[in-house]
């Protein structure tokens, strides 16, 4: 019996469209979310590293952009090494970033122009090969910009995010069509679930997996990311609250030793 007959026509579908697509028919290497409901969907059980994916708001509003700015943040945490974070505006709010388990300590921040100085730092840290994710904030993107950046990512095997913001809700008309990013997340805030304090609540997101390439469509709820980046299925958790690391496991150690140091 030929090898391909006894695995899943689908698993054999994939390769053979990842060839078509110029790819070698070897496994790249992935970061998994840790939640079998989510890896399951994407091809490898998880998003693939040395790539380009999209992530954008479920709405034109603050609030959603900024819950898609700390999806996008416990993804980099996640990875090994610095993060290069560009950004064409100074309002990244870098303790919301910690909370969701990018420290500051990891973090390079670039201020670009223009959306065409963007895209060419964007590249520029995908190609450098020393950093462990690079997320810029973009307004459009191309085709043909995709396609660098995807040739970026897979050359050093750095992770690419394109934090899709727009100045103007109609400025998102673009988001959707077609570029070369191998997934596209759209973050949605929901309400936030009861805890024992008063007035606090675990914040919830609905992730919309709006393309994969050799994978499906999707939707999920879930918890926002705690402070190891990590994601939790909503309502499948006992009540607690994501703290950052540095919190839940009491005083920041390595600040502390400074501060004796210079004592």
């Amino acid at each position: 019996m030929p090898a391909s007959e006894s695995r899943p026509a689908l698993e054999v579908l994939r390769e053979q469209i990842s060839r078509l697509g110029g790819r070698s028919g070897r496994r790249r290497a992935v970061l998994p979310f840790g939640l079998d409901e989510i890896d399951s969907r994407l091809p490898g059980g998880g998003l693939m590293l040395g790539a380009l994916h999209e992530v954008a708001g479920g709405g034109c509003d603050a609030l959603h952009a900024a819950a898609a700015g700390q999806f996008a943040a416990g993804i980099a945490g996640r990875t090994r090494g610095k993060v290069l974070w560009i950004v064409s505006r100074q309002d990244v709010f870098a303790p919301a970033l910690m909370q969701v388990g990018l420290s500051g300590r990891r973090v390079i921040y670039v201020e670009a122009r223009s959306d065409v100085d963007v895209l060419a730092c964007f590249e520029e840290g995908l190609r450098h090969g020393g950093l462990g994710a690079v997320v810029a904030e973009v307004a459009r993107l191309s085709m043909t910009a995709s396609r660098r950046l995807q040739l970026a990512a897979e050359t050093s095997g750095a992770l690419g995010i394109a934090l899709r913001r727009w100045r103007r809700p109609t400025g998102a008309a673009d988001f959707g069509q077609s570029t070369a990013s191998v997934t596209r997340w759209r973050v949605s805030v929901l309400p936030s679930v009861a805890l024992p304090v008063p007035g606090v609540g675990r914040p919830r997101w609905r992730l919309e997996l709006i393309r994969a390439r050799a994978g499906d469509e999707a939707i999920f709820e879930v918890e926002a990311c705690d402070g190891q980046g990590r994601l939790a299925q909503s309502g499948l958790v006992e009540n607690r609250l994501a703290l950052p690391a540095v919190l839940a496991d009491g005083s920041d150690q390595e600040a502390v030793g400074r501060r004796r140091a210079r004592a």
